[in-house]
């Protein structure tokens, strides 16, 4: 290494990974000692950590086969502009985070440049496409992974593969303050809440939102006191915000962690699109109904490929339905509903629902190690002894 700084190049398409990402830079951060560099692309929390941003993050944030076709000739220039930025800058090494239709694409055209590849979120082969592993296997030089059995399914291939654990236990989904929510936001006691988690994608928030608003309109029915809570990403938050005031039920918006988390802790239980938002709440042993619905075509695509019993990490994880979840034709308020109002007015069912979310926290590594310094522990090593990766 010389005296400048070393810079990494990271790349986050989506909102998840905005946040590791963000977890990451402050990891290296520390280990550095302030002396890192970052640039690439990432959301807002990356910005904050301080990424020279090469294009917004929204440009990527693209979901299904054909949503993705759509928008082809962009996300094309993307690709070529981030290439050439790579290799102008040098980088000590390129991270990319999840977002593998992207990030792939990338890495192969920069493998043999002599810059160390590393990708962060393994991609989810023992769901579809087991092949993957081999493919990647070709051009990566070190995978990061949030799951403790994913490893063998790269080490066999020839990729080196570090189980980092999962960002999210690091963070505070677990011990939010349900008095400080209803103080801050002046919500009585009494007052029921729900949480509602409608995506981090343009096209599934317009294709869920119409479908939660009947489904908590059957809830409301029963519980006219309800009030719900949204907690928004910031490149929809303004459409979110619009479309749900339209809504007769009192709605209470939270733009940032501390707040969603406290929510957490007041909220009775959670209508939520599968994604990684399903981890922070199973970490916060919040009851949770899954909605998920994309294209008819992709849909029917999909089906085809997927291996796994469950759509939901949480109980693909456990092999267990912990988390209901309503997908495609099933994604309607008729299944939603009575699924929601069943943990409310269940007791026995809600327990046993909070008794078996507690679990899964240990199972991702929490008090165990900090899974960000250990990403960026695996990191360092592979930048400073490329012979070993």
């Amino acid at each position: 290494m010389t005296d400048a700084a070393p810079l990494f190049f990271l790349v986050a398409g989506e909102s998840s990974g905005d946040l590791l990402g963000a977890r990451l830079m402050q990891a290296l951060r520390k280990r550095t000692d302030g002396h890192v560099r970052f640039a690439g692309v990432g959301g807002p929390r990356m910005v904050t950590e301080g990424i020279d941003l090469l294009f917004p993050q929204s440009d990527l944030a693209h979901m299904g086969l054909f949503e993705l076709v759509r928008h082809l000739p962009l996300l094309l220039r993307r690709i070529r502009q981030t290439i050439e930025a790579i290799k102008t800058s040098r980088p000590a090494a390129l991270i990319t985070i999840d977002s593998p239709d992207f990030s792939f694409r990338v890495a192969k055209k920069l493998k043999g440049q002599g810059i160390p590849l590393i990708h962060y979120v393994a991609p989810t082969v023992w769901a579809w496409r087991p092949g993957r592993a081999k493919k990647i296997a070709r051009f990566l030089d070190h995978l990061l992974t949030l799951l403790p059995f994913e490893p063998p399914y790269f080490t066999k291939a020839g990729l080196a593969c570090t189980f980092v654990g999962h960002p999210l236990v690091e963070g505070g989904a677990g011990q939010g303050v349900a008095v400080r929510f209803r103080d801050k936001f002046k919500v009585g006691d009494s007052v029921p809440l729900l949480a509602i988690l409608p995506g981090s994608r343009i096209g599934e928030v317009k294709r869920l939102l119409p479908i939660f608003k009947e489904t908590l309109m059957q809830v409301y029915a029963q519980f006219p006191g309800l009030h719900i809570v949204v907690p928004t990403v910031p490149h929809l938050d303004t459409y979110v915000r619009d479309e749900i005031k339209k809504w007769p039920i009192p709605a209470h918006f939270v733009d940032n962690d501390a707040d969603k988390y406290d929510a957490f802790a007041a909220c009775s239980a959670a209508l939520a699109c599968s994604g990684t938002v399903s981890v922070e709440l199973a970490l916060a042993a919040l009851p949770t109904v899954i909605a998920y619905k994309i294209g008819t075509l992709t849909a029917m695509l999909y089906r085809r490929l997927i291996k796994t019993r469950y759509a939901t990490l949480v109980n693909i994880m456990q092999n267990k339905e912990i988390m209901p979840e309503f997908l495609q034709e099933k994604c309607t308020p008729e299944h939603l509903a009575p699924a929601l109002l069943d943990l409310l007015l269940n007791r026995k069912k809600y327990d046993e629902r909070v008794k078996e979310l507690t679990s899964i926290g240990e199972w991702l590594g929490r008090g165990q190690f900090i899974p960000s310094d250990r990403a960026a522990d695996t990191v360092w090593r592979v930048v400073s002894f490329p012979s070993q990766k």
